[in-house]
């Protein structure tokens, strides 16, 4: 482990002053600014990244978003870093002088994504189907109901995990066939949508879609009522609604120019 000063970096942001508070491990906040329009939200680092127990890391990472949260409701457009960008000192280069390069280098392509981000939220939005609620009315499933009575114990256990399994396909199927409806309805009323590929359902619920969606502010009720006409709609719909967040899910997708913002601190990171 070093002990050469580096800065651990937040987010970057349109020009904030420099932020009361403190982030990680309580750690003091600072700002590394270009001009008048370009600003990181830092703290002073020495050593290398985070890590340690599960718990400590997962303590970590809420301090790291609570920092961005802060700077992003405080009215400046931001895009988040990820867990553990540090920019290291080099050989006879301050890191705040190694962090000031880099964002006069790729200013053009913060800057235009940072416009693209201007008064957008980002909304979470998860769709299921409760299998019971979609096989209720099923013949083939009634039939399997009417089997289990006056079985012994032993066959009654096998006749549940088949019925389990034929409402689970039942609801896949359907899951399958609604899918496609559902996001395009959800692009309708966004500007972008992101898959959320990792999402896990609860036991009984079938994932349609997981979805994040880029928001103007002024355009949230338009989801809220998209949702609402399709739990209307479909019966058997569990729907999982949060935000508004920062655009963590968007940061990252690439500007015009090709760049993708992932790698924009290619370099930087030790």
């Amino acid at each position: 482990m070093t002990d050469i000063e580096g800065l651990y970096v937040y987010a970057v942001a349109r020009g904030v002053p420099s932020p009361a508070g403190t982030g990680i491990d309580g750690a003091p906040l600072d700002v590394v600014s270009v001009g008048d329009t370009l600003s990181a939200v830092v703290h002073r680092h020495t050593g290398g990244p985070y890590t340690g127990p599960d718990d400590d890391v997962r303590r970590w990472v809420v301090e790291h978003s609570e920092v961005v949260d802060r700077v992003w409701e405080a009215g400046a457009a931001v895009l988040p870093m990820s867990f553990n960008v540090i920019v290291a000192a080099g050989a006879d280069e301050p890191a705040g002088v190694r962090l000031e390069s880099w964002l006069t280098a790729n200013a053009d392509d913060l800057l235009e994504r940072l416009d693209l981000l201007e008064g957008r939220v980002e909304l979470r939005v998860e769709i299921g189907l409760d299998q019971h609620e979609v096989a209720r009315h099923d013949p083939r499933v009634d039939a399997a109901r009417a089997e289990l009575e006056d079985r012994p114990p032993g066959v009654q256990r096998l006749l549940r995990k088949r019925l389990e399994g034929l409402e689970r396909d039942l609801t896949d199927a359907l899951a399958d066939g609604l899918y496609q409806e559902y996001r395009r309805r959800l692009a309708k009323v966004s500007e972008d949508l992101a898959e959320n590929r990792g999402a896990r359902s609860e036991p009984g619920i079938v994932p349609v879609l997981s979805v994040s969606l880029l928001v103007p502010r002024e355009d949230m009720e338009a989801v809220g009522r998209e949702l609402a006409a399709i739990r209307d709609e479909q019966a058997a719909a569990r729907i999982r609604y949060s935000g508004p967040w920062p655009p963590y899910s968007f940061a990252e997708r690439a500007p015009a120019s090709g760049q993708r913002a992932d790698r924009w601190s290619s370099g930087l990171e030790r």
